[in-house]
């Protein structure tokens, strides 16, 4: 009896001490599924969670390299596990991807994982060596295996996925199956994945310049966009690189507006328009001014067309979608010091200061209107649009510029803004800064 009292205490101690040993926990780790399997990274290892959508393509890169992200101003590889496993991937309806954030050795990845479980505390000595059967990836992966409350981890050594050793260089590529290792990522040139880096960084600018300052990026915008990305990042990186508030949004489009807004044109610039303007002996003269705000641009470029072409009948629709502004432009009275000497010849003088004469206004017709709805217009010579498209929505510029060539004669002039351009077989670069211009030729 004895014996067996001595037995049965031996067995109460070996599982007290097999308790203490569990309940012991000097070892976390974050659990996930890949292919409906569970698996585990050490939590030592991980940044943090994410969830994401958008990864710009690296070229030359391995498969499984989904791409870089931008991650608060910093660009990040990301790796979509299932596919450097060559398992199965379960396509969502959601495109949101899980991921993993890892540092390793000081280079941070994102790794893209099924199903994102909970964090788990072990005792290591709970952890058991790898066995080809626990998984179905290769065991030089995986560093051990462990059960916790029945169900069973295998725990993956990203350190050994992440880590490019002589041996694996020497190895070939091939399936988990024969054994063979995989290159860790991304096997892109360092000039690709800067290019990728900036492409990710500007993308993120762009959606910032849309939400903060209706500023739409196309085609119509893009190369300016590019310049000023090289300026604005000279000197910044990580978050620094972001734009993330306003007044960093009108920062970084501080050079985007063309001269002279809100104000009458210089000599300089209005010289430069008027040569840029085709000889003509055409009668008439249709003009279309978009965005003319208070009149003074319509002004300045009546009395421009009216110098250049002294006998033609010349009609100018100005519009905009300001309607204090618009309903005030024909009534504006001047300072004569403020007027520049090519408009003095056309001014006159009132009761409530200087205005234009009789045959300016007389060109002019001001009007409310939002560019965006349908328009009802002559055929027309030229059209003067500076820095106004690119804070439209991207598919009304492309409307917009499809309604130019319709309404425009073949020979059609447009000015746009400095920083703005129209792209297309069917539009002649005729000048660039500042004045940005094309000619219409069907």
């Amino acid at each position: 009896m004895a014996a067996v009292i001595k037995d049965l205490a031996q067995v109460n101690a070996d599982l007290q001490e097999q308790k203490e040993r569990v309940d012991n926990v000097d070892f976390k780790m974050i659990t996930f599924s890949l292919a409906g399997k569970d698996y585990s990274v050490d939590i030592m290892n991980v940044k943090e969670i994410a969830k994401a959508d958008k990864f710009t393509y690296v070229p030359n890169a391995a498969s499984y390299v989904r791409g870089v992200y931008n991650l608060r101003g910093d660009i990040i590889p990301i790796i979509d596990l299932r596919l450097f496993f060559h398992l199965p991937v379960d396509h969502k309806e959601v495109n949101l991807e899980n991921m993993l954030i890892l540092r390793i050795n000081e280079q941070v990845y994102g790794t893209i994982v099924d199903k994102i479980d909970k964090v788990v505390g072990i005792n290591h000595d709970s952890i058991q060596p790898p066995h080809p059967i626990f998984g179905d990836i290769n065991i030089k992966y995986i560093s051990g295996v462990v059960e916790k409350e029945g169900d069973l981890y295998i725990i993956l050594d990203v350190v050994r996925i992440f880590t490019v050793t002589e041996e694996d260089k020497n190895k070939s590529r091939g399936s988990v199956g024969e054994g063979e290792y995989f290159v860790p990522p991304p096997q892109a040139s360092e000039q690709s994945l800067q290019k990728a880096a900036a492409d990710t960084a500007i993308g993120f600018i762009q959606e910032s310049l849309a939400a903060l300052k209706r500023f739409v990026v196309t085609d119509i915008n893009s190369r300016w966009l590019q310049r000023r990305f090289s300026e604005w990042s000279m000197g910044r990186s990580g978050e620094d690189l972001q734009v993330k508030s306003a007044s960093e949004a009108e920062d970084f489009l501080n050079n985007f507006e063309s001269p002279c807004s809100n104000e009458f044109w210089t000599e300089s610039y209005a010289n430069t328009v008027k040569k840029i303007l085709p000889d003509s002996s055409a009668a008439n003269i249709n003009v279309w001014n978009v965005g003319c705000g208070k009149g003074y641009e319509t002004y300045s470029f009546a009395c421009i067309l009216r110098n250049k072409y002294p006998n033609a009948h010349i009609k100018i629709w100005a519009n905009d979608n300001d309607i204090m502004a618009v309903s005030q432009a024909p009534n504006m009275a001047f300072n004569f010091e403020e007027m520049p000497d090519y408009c003095r010849a056309y001014a006159v003088h009132g009761t409530s200061g200087y205005s234009f004469n009789q045959v300016i206004k007389d060109s002019i017709v001001f009007e409310y209107h939002d560019i965006t709805n349908d328009n009802t217009l002559p055929d027309l010579d030229i059209i003067l649009i500076r820095d106004i498209l690119s804070f439209l929505p991207a598919q009304d510029q492309t409307r917009i510029v499809g309604d130019f060539s319709e309404k425009m004669k073949n020979r059609g002039i447009v000015i746009m803004g400095r920083n703005e351009e129209l792209t297309g077989a069917i539009w002649q670069a005729i000048a660039d800064d500042p004045v940005s211009a094309f000619m219409h030729d069907a």
